[in-house]
């Protein structure tokens, strides 16, 4: 169960349980938090049917109901729609474990969903990375290196590393506000990860990710 520096709500702890329900591919919480909110800050939209299989691992979803499946995107989907809100003003806090054995911040869970978010769209972060605004490089910049720390891939002395990884959580809500704030302005917005279609047509494409019809899937 999450250890969390903040006390989730019982929604995201029925969310919790429900990832470890799953496959052992399966995001944590955390993970997911991160995932998403680099679905949100980056460089374009993608589509639900995309990004939902990626939260369990892959493959065909790992529902034995189509109302289980249907339960289970709609909270990923409102979990989406509370980070863009928090985003939006400028109050988004990661949301971290904790081991519960030392009391250390498992920052590196959270880069880790935000690192699977950036391979989803590997050119356009490249562009981010060149872009003009200072702020918003450096803000990558910040990010790609605590993902590498995590990775254990790293350059960094220990001790700048160290230094680092104790204001993880500040670092992280400082670094991805301007990336958001690119977003924002940028209009390169094709599709809202919060953007689960609510009325589903029988040949369209279940939103549950699996690529097949809503008729012969969740609808």
């Amino acid at each position: 169960m999450l250890n969390a520096t903040r006390k989730p709500p019982s929604r995201l702890r029925r969310l919790d349980a429900a990832l470890l329900d799953l496959n052992d591919g399966a995001m944590l919480l955390s993970e997911l938090d991160g995932f998403v909110a680099g679905l949100l800050v980056g460089p374009e939209g993608i589509s639900p049917d995309e990004w939902l299989p990626v939260i369990w691992g892959g493959g065909e979803p790992p529902f034995e109901e189509a109302e289980d499946a249907r339960w289970f995107a709609g909270m990923v989907t409102a979990y989406s729609d509370e980070i863009a809100r928090a985003l939006e003003r400028g109050r988004y806090q990661p949301l971290l474990e904790v081991d519960e054995r030392n009391g250390d911040v498992l920052w590196e869970i959270w880069t880790d969903g935000f690192a699977r978010a950036m391979t989803l769209r590997p050119e356009g972060w490249s562009l981010i990375a060149q872009a003009d605004d200072d702020e918003v490089r450096a803000a990558l910049a910040g990010l790609r290196t605590l993902i590498d720390i995590g990775e254990d891939a790293s350059d960094l002395a220990h001790h700048e590393i160290d230094a680092i990884a104790d204001r993880a959580a500040e670092l992280i809500s400082m670094w991805v506000a301007p990336l958001h704030a690119a977003r924002s302005v940028g209009g390169n917005i094709v599709a809202s990860p919060a953007a689960m279609p609510s009325k589903v047509g029988r040949n369209d494409p279940c939103p549950c990710g699996s690529g097949k019809k809503s008729k012969k899937c969740c609808g």
